[in-house]
């Protein structure tokens, strides 16, 4: 049986790979022809043409994945979301399957979801190609010590951040941030002092740099809660069938003028309001956590 459990796995993850390679190539193509074209009308068609295509690529990742018989969620909250919408997603981290998640449940009722990546990851092979290709806003960060020696690149990280969000002006987008910084773990939440009993400290930085460069643009910011009431899953193990059952709760939030626009590096007016929000936000999540779970165990229980 183990044996056949690791050959279904096998042909699952083979099935994603073949579904990616498939997609991105007519992608990679169009950003090129994108790329040379001078009249903006027919770049931004272009633009939608990609994002569609980012949407197929997810909605046959999501009919694999249910042909292998092991994913199932629930999701609280999401009808008034809305396609054409721009918005800046947050979400607890517990899984490298966490994004395959979201994509899933989130994908064609709010705008493809983009995340924020390290410019170094432009050079991965293929993958970085994609990730420029579908738009995704490129990072440069420097490090406190790089600061302390070149103090004239302070604030260069921000604006090219904030140049990188500009092409995201003619086109609704989602934007997604995990806000933890890196996957949850009790030994992490113990090590780093964490006050929550269900989440990491939460880092206000990228939520800044996001509502910093393109905050004007968002209507709402989607507080996204997830919880594995079986375990938290790995992807060989959905790949492989094991029963993974996933609850995402999400909540409209508005995108308060306090939040937008500031410069969170400088400004500790600007630097106190995020990390007051950010706290309230994060002290709600891990009291919904502990409320999900109660209400998922009830649920076995009279079943």
């Amino acid at each position: 049986m183990a044996v056949l459990k690791h050959i279904r796995g096998f042909i699952v993850f083979s099935g994603l790979t073949l579904n990616t390679i498939f997609w991105l190539i007519p992608i990679i193509v169009l950003a090129l022809v994108k790329l040379v074209l001078p009249i903006p009308p027919a770049r931004r068609l272009f633009t939608r043409a990609i994002m569609r295509f980012g949407e197929n690529w997810v909605s046959v990742n999501r009919y694999i994945l249910a042909g292998g018989g092991a994913l199932r969620w629930q999701v609280r909250d999401i009808d008034e979301l809305k396609y054409d919408g721009w918005y800046l997603v947050i979400a607890n981290h517990q899984s490298a399957v966490d994004i395959l998640i979201l994509q899933t449940i989130l994908n064609g009722r709010i705008p493809f979801l983009k995340f924020f990546i390290k410019q170094e990851l432009i050079w991965l092979p293929f993958l970085g190609m994609a990730w420029w290709a579908m738009d995704m806003p490129f990072m440069k960060r420097y490090s406190r010590s790089y600061l302390a020696k070149h103090p004239e690149k302070r604030g260069k990280d921000l604006e090219a951040t904030r140049r990188a969000c500009k092409k995201f002006k003619d086109t609704p987008t989602s934007v997604i941030n995990f806000i933890e910084g890196t996957r949850f773990s009790e030994s992490k939440r113990d090590k780093r002092r964490s006050p929550y009993r269900n989440l990491l400290v939460p880092r206000a930085g990228g939520l800044a740099i996001a509502l910093s460069s393109m905050g004007e643009l968002f209507d709402a910011v989607l507080d996204v809660t997830l919880v594995y009431p079986g375990g938290v899953p790995t992807l060989w193990g959905l790949c492989c069938g094991d029963k993974v059952r996933v609850i995402a709760d999400v909540h409209v939030l508005p995108c308060d003028a306090q939040l937008i626009g500031g410069d969170y590096g400088n400004d500790r007016d600007y630097r106190r309001n995020i990390h007051q929000w950010l706290t309230g936000v994060w002290e709600a999540k891990d009291q919904r956590i502990d409320v999900m779970r109660a209400d998922s165990q009830s649920s076995a229980r009279v079943a």
